[in-house]
């Protein structure tokens, strides 16, 4: 278990807009990374250092998304004003998050520009739009190369996530310590005045660090 993307709903100005906004501030361009079929989303990524990647999402006008609670969620996220979404973190086995959830997971996917297909499965999403602090789980089943996180220089890495909430309530929710798939990555706790979830997450840029 580990950390495996962050994910931004995209703002009033669309997903075009918000990803020239934030790579703006991050001195990056984000890649087009595809529509996802299944959910009634699309995507721009930049990948980070240690495998992981920072994802801007849109919901599209199409009746996936009105289905898919992934779709549900961008599109009430970004009702809000846009924002952190969430995070996810990557399992080799979803059974175990399937089985303790009581459900099974949904298929993903999505075609690069490239023509490269990828494919995953997740779960969780319903726990996240009820407790926006909660990861959702996800298994790739690609090659380790075709990871959106593979394509990372070094140059941009996550510095600091700054979450307000439980880290027990996410341990519980996990399974097992909150601290696994956040070994690598320093967290900064928040008691929740509101809202919880991801308050901002702090990127080690070539020009330093930067607060989104």
């Amino acid at each position: 278990m580990r950390l495996d993307h962050l994910s931004y709903a995209a703002g009033p100005d669309g997903l075009a807009g918000t990803a020239a906004r934030i790579g703006g501030l991050l001195g990056a361009d984000f890649a087009d990374g595809g529509v996802h079929p299944r959910f009634g989303t699309r995507n721009v990524i930049l990948p980070l250092a240690a495998g992981t990647y920072l994802e801007i999402v849109e919901v599209l006008d199409h009746p996936a998304s009105d289905k898919a609670p992934f779709g549900q969620a961008v599109r009430a996220r970004s009702a809000l004003g846009g924002g952190w979404l969430g995070w996810a973190v990557a399992v080799d086995d979803i059974s175990t998050p399937e089985a303790r959830l009581g459900r099974p997971a949904a298929k993903g996917s999505r075609h690069r520009p490239d023509g490269a297909e990828l494919r995953w499965k997740q779960i969780g999403i319903n726990g996240l739009i009820a407790d926006p602090q909660l990861p959702y789980f996800i298994q790739w089943e690609v090659p380790a190369e075709l990871h959106p996180g593979s394509g990372s220089t070094g140059e941009f890495s996550l510095a600091c996530l700054e979450i307000a909430g439980d880290p027990q309530r996410v341990s519980e929710w996990l399974g097992e310590s909150v601290e696994a798939p956040l070994e690598d990555v320093k967290v900064e706790w928040v008691a929740p005045h509101g809202t919880p979830g991801i308050i901002a997450a702090q990127i080690q840029t070539p020009n330093g660090l930067v607060r989104l």
